[in-house]
């Protein structure tokens, strides 16, 4: 693990780069690495200290947690904890931004790649805990873990949570279970309702559909409408498109599949805090909590005059200072 530290951000915020091993191991790529981004206050933290552990979307790398970084701050869902003395971890999956890209990325299911982020979860946890990971912050032993995914990433959050359990509390944006049927394309139609087959046929028949398995997706109007809608500050799409990656075709082709990821869902035990726009493409917001029958305590907040990628609509004041909230509930023992 190896890490580099940038001190060019505002002076109450610290910024750290790592890269982590994956724990993944591929035919045509035997050393996988996950790139990393640390956020955290350069003053005193919360008691007891939060960590956010980050997921992006598709077509999305770990940029979307820092949107409009240093010069547009009021977009960055990490800076505003780091103000409020919480610590946020953003990472790029397998295959986007700064981690390694093997060549065959049919091979990155979702259950792999969850598999990667679950591994550098354990090690970004443990060494806030146990002290080591950054050089000058003493060990946190009373530290929580928060999952927080946006769309794909919160799919794949909640996968890494039902299969390697990393965290105490998740918050899943743009999120639903509901897939897009209306853009499946038609061999992956044979997966819905058997989602306990998937993560065995979903890299394959993504091989029937995709030339590459990282295609990058062309902007259309139909795009933006879906994902910024009309109420989108146009410099928070300026920011966005800064952190437009590939699309990982194989878990695109999940989240598109209605029920896929039922049988992970229903194993979720831990708070969970739903965060949807009300032009969204999730479906109906209000039956999404039934997604998660074994947690016994689900916030949903529905944002007014508010797309998919919320952290550009003028709602993420509301959404951010919600989750912050929120959090310090788990914390307290409230949640859960």
């Amino acid at each position: 693990m190896t890490a580099e530290l940038d001190v060019s951000a505002r002076s109450t915020i610290r910024r750290q780069t790592l890269a982590l091993d994956a724990g993944i191991k591929l035919a045509d790529t035997p050393e996988t690495k996950i790139a990393a981004e640390i956020f955290r206050p350069a003053g005193s933290l919360t008691d007891p200290p939060i960590v956010f552990i980050c997921l992006p979307g598709g077509s999305i790398n770990r940029g979307y947690y820092d949107l409009g970084a240093e010069a547009q701050p009021r977009f960055s869902f990490a800076r505003y904890m780091a103000e409020a003395g919480m610590i946020t971890v953003s990472i790029d999956h397998l295959g986007v931004g700064e981690s390694t890209r093997p060549a065959d990325g049919f091979a990155l299911t979702p259950d792999v790649i969850a598999e990667a982020n679950a591994h550098a979860t354990r090690q970004i946890v443990s060494g806030l805990r146990g002290g080591g990971l950054i050089s000058d912050l003493p060990p946190l032993p009373k530290l929580e873990s928060i999952g927080v995914g946006h769309s794909m990433g919160a799919m794949l959050t909640v996968i890494q949570q039902a299969r390697w359990p990393s965290h105490d509390g998740l918050v899943l944006l743009g999120f639903s279970n509901n897939g897009l049927i209306e853009h499946l394309p038609k061999p992956a139609h044979a997966l819905i309702g058997h989602p306990e087959t998937i993560p065995a046929r979903i890299g394959d028949i993504a091989r029937q559909i995709y030339p590459s398995p990282y295609p990058e997706l062309a902007p259309s109007p139909e795009g933006s409408a879906m994902f910024y809608g009309s109420m989108a500050e146009r410099d928070g799409v300026q920011a966005l498109k800064a952190a437009r990656d590939v699309l990982l075709a194989v878990s695109g082709l999940q989240s598109m599949v209605p029920g896929s990821i039922r049988p992970r869902a229903n194993a979720i035990a831990v708070p969970i805090f739903l965060g949807l726009g009300d032009q969204d493409i999730a479906g109906s917001p209000h039956a999404i909590p039934a997604t998660f029958p074994n947690s016994r305590d689900i916030s949903l907040l529905v944002l007014p005059e508010t797309g998919h990628c919320q952290f550009i609509f003028p709602s993420r004041e509301l959404l951010f200072a919600r989750i912050a909230a929120w959090a310090g509930t788990i914390v307290d023992g409230v949640g859960g």
